[in-house]
């Protein structure tokens, strides 16, 4: 008997009636209950998580920034979450939030505490705090619920931060504007001042160049006019004495004098007659048009006729006159001998005086050098320091920058936000279930492979009788596992592609390799079967709860306890699961081959122990005849 005939008799024995063909049609649509059931309810949750009640409380009370502008932060973000859709949002209070939360009305409860926007504008006056949302969870309600709610915080938390940033950084580089603009304006300002302080400078150096001769001239003036104090101390008593000769003198002069003028007035009386004969002669002459020489020639020659008369009367008029001039002369000397006598001590305290007064001068105009030379050396040096001030201011004034709107905003927009994620997916599942889909898919392949064998005979009792090869019986036995097994993933299949709409990058390779899975999985309960009977069926339920914890199906299977590792490496689930993910997301090949050859190897060896086992039964025991445990 073939192994194929072997099969086809255990296929015809299971199936002889009609509830049988009902029992084989239930226990191919297993894995599709399992399998496309489960990822039908988990296909999108994150689609309806608008179904998803959540309360929001806004308590903000707003708050007014430096510059007048009014911020409402917290109806601002209640706003956003509202539109986003992302939640069933229904505003309450913290009373009803906190109750609704505890008693599972609410799935969880945000809330924007009353000081929300007065923090957030808190650094503008360096008084710094960081704004708080509270979220209120409750784990007995929704344990993922709870986590999308901290992930959804987060968001919010960033989008604020964002926010916030953006807005402070544009009020800094507006602030860049300011500081360009009065910085240029202090440039200005610098160089005026440079400019005005080079004037000085240029007026301190002439004063301290001028001054040396002044203080100079004031040292001459004060040494001269000691001199002249040192030599008029005894004028007074000298001025005194030569006033009273001189009053002397001049009444002795007074005396001579009028005596001299009784005789001078006789001897003039004669003289001027015979002046009115020269002035009748002078007058006749120039009548007739002699000149003025001429006239006065005549009147010389008439001269000569009476010199001795005018000689005589000249001398006689002459002493008269000069004892009279004399006598004049000598009384206005005494006069002035007198006030010069009278004035001399007022003269010689004033020479005193002015002699202190320019000693003074002099050392003032010695003080004046020298403070001017000091002046004039700091002046230079504020010359040099409004140059530098001038040039920093002017140097600064090109390095501030000055972007223009669209270049501020969106330098503010990346200060504000300054990492933007990028992603390169190489492969994508594309939506929540399609990722659980390769582990939900394996697991179901090995629960179908399980449930067959409640139906079918791991090794024909007429091959193991009929004393046939055990790799022949082994077959016969495993064959009707795999046909079944190909039915339900065929089924399988075509409803996870077709009515959940998860489509594979590779679908024929992705059935082929599922086709290959379910051959192995049969293979190996095959053998469980065959080698232990009833305790094999424990065996490959313990298995899949093995699998279930090791394979890697939701989290990375290298988050699971690492004395749980072995169990990834050892059990074929996690190679099920992996050769899918590459087939179904788009993969390397490279490893699907592997996780392909392992499940060979899988294969082979459960054959193996499939034979072994029907070796073994070709020798009937008591055991055998009267089991202790049926399943």
């Amino acid at each position: 008997m073939s192994a194929l005939r072997m099969a086809f008799n255990e296929l015809r024995r299971i199936t002889s009636g009609k509830l049988p063909k009902l029992a084989v049609l239930a226990l191919t649509l297993v894995p599709l209950l399992y399998a496309a059931l489960y990822l039908y309810a988990n296909k999108d949750p994150y689609a309806h998580l608008h179904q998803v009640p959540a309360a929001l409380v806004v308590e903000d009370e707003g708050a007014t920034a430096g510059d007048g502008t009014h911020l409402d932060a917290g109806r601002e973000v209640a706003q956003e979450l509202v539109d986003g859709g992302k939640f069933d949002w229904r505003r309450v209070d913290a009373e009803q939030a906190e109750a609704g939360v505890r008693d599972g009305t609410f799935t969880f409860a945000l809330t924007l505490p009353a000081d929300f926007s007065r923090a957030l504008l808190s650094s503008g006056d360096f008084t710094p705090r960081q704004g708080v949302i509270v979220l209120t969870t409750n784990d007995a309600n929704n344990y993922l619920g709870s986590t999308i709610a901290n992930q959804v915080v987060a968001e919010v938390r960033r989008s604020v931060s964002v926010k916030v940033g953006t807005e402070a950084a544009d009020r800094f580089l507006l602030g860049f504007a300011t500081v360009r603009q009065k910085t240029a304006e202090a440039a200005d300002g610098a160089a005026q001042l440079a400019s005005g302080q080079q004037e000085a400078y240029d007026g301190a150096a002439q004063l301290a160049g001028s001054t040396p001769a002044l203080a100079d001239g004031a040292a001459q003036v004060a040494s001269g006019l000691t001199r002249l104090r040192d030599s008029t101390g005894d004028l007074p008593v000298k001025s005194r004495q030569l006033a009273d000769g001189a009053r002397r003198v001049a009444d002795g002069n007074e005396t001579a004098a009028r005596t001299a003028e009784d005789y001078a007035a006789r001897a003039q009386e004669l003289v001027n007659r015979l002046d009115a004969v020269n002035g009748d002669v002078a007058t006749r002459l120039r009548a007739l048009g002699f000149t003025e020489e001429q006239v006065q020639h005549v009147l010389g020659t008439l001269g000569e006729v009476r010199r001795p008369v005018d000689d005589a009367n000249g001398k006689v008029q002459g002493a008269a006159g000069q004892l009279r001039a004399l006598a004049t002369g000598a009384d206005q000397v005494a006069d002035g001998a007198a006030q010069l006598a009278a004035s001399t001590p007022a003269l010689t305290d004033a020479v005193t005086r002015l002699t202190d007064g320019a000693n003074q001068v002099a050392s003032g105009t010695a003080q004046v050098r020298d403070g001017a030379a000091r002046l004039r050396d700091g002046e230079q040096q504020l010359v040099d320091g409004a140059n530098r001030l001038r040039d920093g201011l002017s140097a600064g004034v090109s390095e501030i920058p000055a972007p223009d709107d669209p270049t501020r905003e969106s330098t503010a927009g990346t200060i504000g936000d300054p990492v933007t994620v990028r992603g390169i997916s190489q492969t994508s599942a594309g939506s929540y279930g399609a990722g659980l889909a390769p582990f939900f898919l394996g697991l179901a392949t090995w629960i179908g492979a399980f449930v067959l064998f409640l139906l079918l005979r791991p090794l024909s009792r007429r091959g193991l009788a009929a004393g046939r090869a055990p790799l022949r019986v082994a077959l016969g036995g495993w064959l009707p596992g795999v046909l079944l097994g190909a039915a339900q993933v065929v089924v399988m299949f075509a409803a996870v592609t077709l009515v959940v709409d998860i489509r594979p990058v590779h679908p024929v390779a992705t059935l082929a390799f599922l086709l290959l899975v379910s051959a192995t999985f049969v293979a190996v309960l095959h053998a469980l079967n065959a080698l232990l009977g009833a305790v094999g069926k424990f065996v490959g339920l313990v298995l899949l709860i093995l699998q279930l914890v090791s394979a890697g199906g939701t989290f990375p299977w290298q988050t699971i306890p690492v004395p749980l590792y072995p169990l990834h490496y050892g059990l074929p689930m996690g190679y099920a699961v992996d050769g899918l993910r590459h087939l179904m997301y788009g993969g390397t090949a490279s490893g699907v081959g592997e996780d392909a050859l392992v499940l060979v190897a899988y294969l082979l060896g459960g054959l193996a122990l499939s034979t072994l086992a029907a070796y073994k039964q070709r020798v009937w025991t008591p055991s055998r005849l009267r089991p202790e445990l049926v399943l």
